[in-house]
């Protein structure tokens, strides 16, 4: 076994150093903590393929190898390409004071994907599938309110507004509050599964009163269910969301109210359920069949 080298030791020493300092920037400017870690990783991986060269050496040119001689052989998606370089020109203007003007590296075009969606048949025998009232609750209301992960586990007991039949979602992706309806039927279920758990700060809680329920562990709830049903697709909990948006254009909501229900910013990003929505599809008559 190789034994750790002294220079190796020293590069450790000043990646954590500056990863500290900047992870404490990123923190103090409340940064998402999804983002946090997308950023920090993306620049722990950059340093390390530049072992040689001290951090504050490194400029573009070090940039365009890393992605020619790492990010493409590897085959890494375009997403991750750019997280790359988010991350390492937030990275110098913050630490160093510099701009890396990465000018010469071309953006990669996102790919443009259309959302996985499920039909309310699938739907509706996934979220039957658990025996577990808790995670019955907990998959019924992503889907019944069209709730992001986060937005989900990070509910409190106050932001179910029963009288107004109303869930406040805090601070969601973008920094963003705002508010969505949900039915009887969901406020029915939410007070069966409250007399069974009674949770005392979280809507969902883990094994420790208090405690948040874990994301790995919905993931989790989520797998089995799609397994006990036989779904053999690779479903997750985001397609649960999709499916919503989807589900409500087919039923004639209005798009704009179906971005304001999502948290969207932009018009654009509700725009693609269009693409997935078989309502309208399915009413095109093919020229074949008047041949």
């Amino acid at each position: 076994m190789q034994a750790f080298s002294n220079s190796d030791h020293d590069k450790n020493l000043e990646i954590n150093f500056n990863l500290t300092r900047f992870k404490d920037y990123l923190y103090s400017n409340r940064y998402s903590q999804n983002t946090i870690k997308t950023y920090v990783d993306a620049l722990r991986v950059f340093f390390f393929f530049h072992h040689s060269k001290r951090i504050e050496a490194l400029n573009v040119e070090d940039v365009i190898a890393f992605n020619v001689q790492y990010i493409l052989p590897k085959n890494l998606s375009s997403s991750y390409q750019n997280q790359v370089i988010n991350a390492i020109k937030l990275f110098y203007k913050n630490q160093f004071h510099r701009s890396m003007n990465i000018t010469t590296l071309e953006r990669p075009r996102r790919e443009k994907r259309l959302p996985n969606v499920l039909s309310k048949t699938e739907v509706k025998a996934i979220l039957e599938a658990p025996v577990n009232l808790k995670h019955r609750a907990m998959l019924s209301l992503i889907y019944a309110c069209g709730l992001r992960r986060g937005e989900l586990l990070n509910l409190t007991l106050k932001d179910v507004l029963s009288e107004r039949n109303l869930l406040f979602i805090r601070q969601s992706k973008g920094k963003k509050d705002r508010v969505v309806p949900i039915s009887n039927k969901t406020i029915e279920m939410l007070r069966e599964y409250y007399k069974a758990y009674q949770p005392k700060i979280w809507l969902f809680e883990g094994q420790k009163p208090s405690e948040k329920y874990s994301e790995r562990s919905i993931q989790l709830v989520l797998n089995n269910a799609v397994a006990k049903v036989k779904i053999n697709k690779p479903v997750s909990l985001h397609w649960l969301r999709h499916s919503y948006a989807t589900h409500l254009l087919e039923s004639g909501t209005d798009l704009r109210y179906i971005q304001e229900l999502l948290g969207h910013s932009s018009s654009k990003t509700t725009e693609v359920y269009t693409h997935v929505s078989t309502k309208n599809l399915q009413q095109i008559r093919s020229p074949f069949d008047d041949l």
